[in-house]
């Protein structure tokens, strides 16, 4: 009851969902993540693959056919219904099959076999490949791709909620620093108009001369123009996040400065050598490997046309009840077995197939391997990035704590009499310019991270749920499409591996990385 209730508020009031608490990044996330519109679109191209793979498993239907004739017109008057019930075999390119039929009345005698016992006629048979087809065929190997397509398709899905979660994380930390930038300026401009109040009485004493009031009255004129591009840029900030923080009902919210959080969000990174491994989970090469296995398939078929056919086929059928006009020949109970040859002489489909698919695999295999450098050069950049940032964040702290004790100390001596404003505002004012770095330093360091656990595919952390169990690409080992034993993934990788290389090997250029 209590979320019914909830869920009506949510409706009727949905800016008030989110409460007025500090906006936290899991809220963004967790909102991107259900509402993006990008998402939704990929879901349902992954929901579309689906359906196509029900739409394959179609070739496996079990298939009912009746056949009813009379004869309407002429000398002879039979009638006569046969049904059939054919079952594909999903292990093997035959079939099993049943059926039924029964006459009434006189056919001609090239028609003899219309002919049954008055209960009619039952029969069994089967349809074994030998060759062509025994392993697979175009059916099994289309329900595989489809089945690879699926994949395909899940991981399209995650490579688009990775780069809509990444973004949210700029928006939101581009959100963060803007409103940092603003508390700035309203502070260093509240020290000004501190000061203004301070130097008017002292005018008004006869202290301070005139003049003194109007420069500081310009020094706040200039804070306030500052504060004011600032809350411009904090505005901006809180509309592009407001693409990814979204309501109830997927509507666009734009947070208001009060949800500012105090500091920028920090992340959880492991030692460089797992940010390597993770790295190579990324969809984008996945991806490369389950095509590597389409390509597979084709090749299998390909090669499976090559083959001969030769199929087996036996049957059993029993004609039931009296004797019916085609005479007592049809009682006993009959069997045949029988085989079927073809072959193609010169087979040119089948080899044209083959080289289309050798030469599709040498190329995703050429990809992998240029996708897998890639993202460990990109791992490695970011890893270097990340390092410098925390030492640029740790200088820039240094430099603002010195630069506010020089401010510090200044507007001490300038109460006493012994400084000028214009002093003490450069002395703000550097101050201030060194806190802007720090925020600058922070935000790349932040977003350094962020690229970072984006580009490692670090599901938990950037608010996606985890793969579904039983989807993995580290094995050396899958089950192949249509394959009743599993064989290697990069069993035809045409692409020669130097001594000493496995699939993914180890960088010994990147041990100097260190975290």
């Amino acid at each position: 009851m209590i979320r019914i209730v909830f869920g009506l508020l949510a409706m009727l009031y949905p800016h008030a969902a989110f409460g007025e608490e500090p906006l936290l990044l899991e809220d963004v996330l967790q909102s991107s993540a259900r509402h993006s519109p990008a998402i939704i679109e990929a879901i349902n191209k992954e929901q579309a693959a689906q359906g196509k793979q029900l739409s394959a498993y179609g070739a496996f239907d079990t298939v009912v056919d009746i056949d009813m004739k009379s004869r309407a017109l002429g000398y002879y008057d039979g009638t006569y219904l046969d049904g059939d019930i054919t079952r594909p075999l999903t292990s093997n390119g035959g079939k099993l099959y049943g059926g039924y039929r029964v006459s009434r009345g006189e056919f001609p005698v090239y028609d003899g076999k219309a002919y049954t016992n008055r209960f009619g006629e039952a029969r069994v048979g089967t349809v074994f490949s030998l060759l062509r087809d025994r392993v697979t065929d175009d059916r099994r190997t289309q329900v595989g791709l489809a089945a690879l397509d699926v994949e395909l398709a899940r991981l399209d899905r995650d490579l688009v909620a990775i780069d809509v979660q990444r973004r949210a994380i700029a928006a939101y930390q581009e959100w963060v620093a803007a409103g940092m930038r603003v508390g700035l300026y309203r502070d260093l401009l509240g020290l000004a108009a501190e000061r203004q109040t301070s130097i008017e009485r002292q005018i008004q004493l006869g202290a301070r001369p005139g003049i003194l009031g109007t420069e500081n009255q310009q020094n706040i004129v200039r804070r306030e123009t500052l504060l004011v591009r600032a809350q411009r840029e904090l505005d901006s900030a809180a509309n592009a996040l407001s693409f990814y923080l979204r309501d109830a009902n997927g509507e666009p919210y734009v947070p208001s400065a009060d949800r500012l959080p105090a500091s920028l969000p920090s992340f959880d990174l492991p030692q460089i050598d797992a940010l390597l491994r993770n790295g190579l989970s990324r969809p984008e090469f996945n991806a490369v490997l389950v095509r590597l296995n389409q390509a597979e398939a084709r090749l299998r078929l390909a090669e499976n046309d090559l083959k001969p056919r030769l199929d087996l086929q036996a049957e059993l059928s029993k004609d039931v009840g009296p004797v019916g006009l085609g005479g007592s020949t049809r009682t006993p109970t009959e069997g045949y077995v029988g085989f079927q040859f073809s072959l193609p002489l010169q087979r040119r489909k089948a080899r044209g197939r083959i080289a289309e698919a050798e030469a599709e695999a040498r190329a995703l295999a050429a990809r992998r391997r240029l996708i897998e450098d890639r993202i460990l050069v990109e791992v490695n950049e970011l890893a270097i990035e990340v390092r410098a940032t925390d030492k640029l964040v740790a200088l820039a702290a240094d430099e603002t704590r010195l630069a506010q004790r020089m401010a510090s100390a200044e507007r001490r001596r300038f109460t006493l009499g012994a400084s000028e404003v214009l002093v003490v505002n450069l002395r703000e004012e550097s101050a201030a310019d060194a806190r802007l770095r720090q925020i600058e330093a922070e935000y790349r360091r932040a977003s350094a991270r962020a690229d970072l656990i984006a580009a490692t595919v670090d599901r938990e952390q950037l608010g996606l749920e985890p793969v579904p169990s039983g989807v993995r690409y580290d094995d050396a080992e899958i089950y192949c499409v249509g394959c009743q034993q599993p064989q290697s993934r990069h069993a035809r990788d045409p692409a020669p591996q130097r001594q000493g290389e496995d699939h993914q090997p180890a960088r010994k250029d990147n041990s100097d990385v260190e975290w």
